[in-house]
């Protein structure tokens, strides 16, 4: 039976950056995950979704040995734009930016495309020699004691650590072995993502257009063949994302055009298309014992204003300061008690926004649309709540 200081269940972004980051400030690190990072767009099954760090993230992935692997592939995000589109015609009725020269010096954060983190990501893993990364093994049980964890794993094996960290997405395995159970919203919507070139360039603004069914949004890629680049997602009503997601491309484009307003021109679709249901769940309580709740397996949110991994990597920068102030009592009653005490009541707060942005987005009739759009002027309008809104979106409440 193995030994370890740290068992990360879990091989997403989320749980690739825990490794890197235990890893880096010298715990014997094990990263479990039943399936094999896909590391190349073209692959079939990559995740061709994009992730956007916010400010707050740059110091915590600079830590961990990742930053310096990123930098040259990310397409920095300097005004993030809301463009109501409410009105009987889809055109911009409203439109507002964010500014982050507002409220610093750099970017609001950095947008990359999730295929390439876990490439890079990887490497990083393979230069850490107290990091052992296990894909095509998952986890499958757990026994907790007062002193440690037994974790039983797919490949028939056992393993003994002081903690368990479960990053293993919102059906987690572990979350469920140690029985914590979450409470769930559902909306009826789900979420198209893909890549797209356009003629007119995004200037490293972020685009959030709002009519009925959810948001579309346009985050911006580095340059593609010589052509500006961005990711979106298009969030629907259920039966029509699935319409959308058949559609033959060039019908799909069409749709693309319309719905966009034509602010960046004709889209054109470059990458296949990815479909998944739009949720908010959070977790009872975020640990247990001797096992820690990071990510999805703590809490999933609608892709709104960046926030999903941004709370995740928030978990993680608590999670590993707590364990380097005190590695002698890694894993114990205390230390997961300080995490969910510190952590629970943020996530909990950010992920009722959301819902409630996320329901706002999704008004059809036309006098509830109206009334976004006053909404959004009035909060734009005050300045202190603006620059608030702006504060909090990049997680400088969690940071204070």
């Amino acid at each position: 039976m193995a030994d370890y200081d740290i068992l990360i269940s879990g091989g997403g972004v989320a749980g690739l950056t825990a490794a890197a980051a235990f890893g880096t400030a010298g715990f014997d690190v094990l990263l479990c995950d039943p399936a094999p990072p896909i590391t190349d767009a073209a692959a079939e099954g990559s995740d061709l979704r994009t992730t956007a760090f916010l400010q707050p993230a740059k110091g915590l992935l600079t830590e961990a040995g990742l930053w310096e692997r990123l930098a040259p592939h990310a397409a920095p995000l300097q005004i993030m734009r809301i463009v109501d589109a409410g009105g009987e015609q889809a055109e911009p009725c409203i439109t507002r930016d964010f500014n982050a020269a507002d409220i610093s010096d750099g970017p609001f954060g950095w947008n990359l495309p999730n295929w390439l983190l876990r490439r890079e990501m990887v490497a990083r893993l393979d230069d850490l020699p107290n990091v052992t990364f296990r894909p095509g093994t998952g986890t499958k049980t757990l026994l907790t004691r007062e002193a440690e964890a037994l974790v039983g794993l797919t490949d028939g094996k056992r393993v003994r650590t002081r903690l368990v960290v479960a990053a293993d997405g919102r059906n987690s395995p572990m979350r469920e072995a140690a029985g914590i159970g979450v409470k769930t919203n559902r909306y009826g919507q789900k979420a198209l993502a893909f890549a797209v070139t356009h003629p007119i360039p995004h200037d490293n603004v972020s685009t959030e257009i709002h009519r009925s069914g959810g948001p579309f949004t346009l985050v911006p890629l580095p340059d593609r063949d010589g052509l500006p680049s961005s990711a979106i997602v298009w969030m629907e009503d259920g039966p029509e994302a699935l319409r959308l997601s058949k559609l033959p491309v060039e019908d799909f484009e069409e749709a693309m055009f319309q719905r966009s307003c034509g602010l960046f021109g004709p889209l054109k679709l470059e990458t296949r298309r990815t479909l998944w249901p739009i949720i908010t769940q959070v977790a009872d309580h975020m640990s247990g014992e001797r096992i820690a709740l990071l990510a999805e397996a703590a809490h999933v949110v609608p892709p709104i204003g960046a926030q999903g991994l941004n709370m995740s990597l928030g978990d993680l920068r608590c999670l590993r300061d707590l364990a380097v102030e005190n590695p002698d009592t890694l894993g114990s009653r205390q230390m997961l008690n300080s995490y969910n005490r510190r952590r629970h009541p943020e996530v909990r707060i950010r992920a009722a926004g959301i819902d409630a942005l996320n329901r706002a987005s999704q008004m059809s009739s036309q006098p509830l649309r109206d009334l976004r759009a006053a909404g959004l002027s009035a909060l734009y309008g005050a300045a202190p709540v603006r620059k608030m809104l702006m504060q909090m979106g990049l997680g400088a409440r969690a940071e204070t």
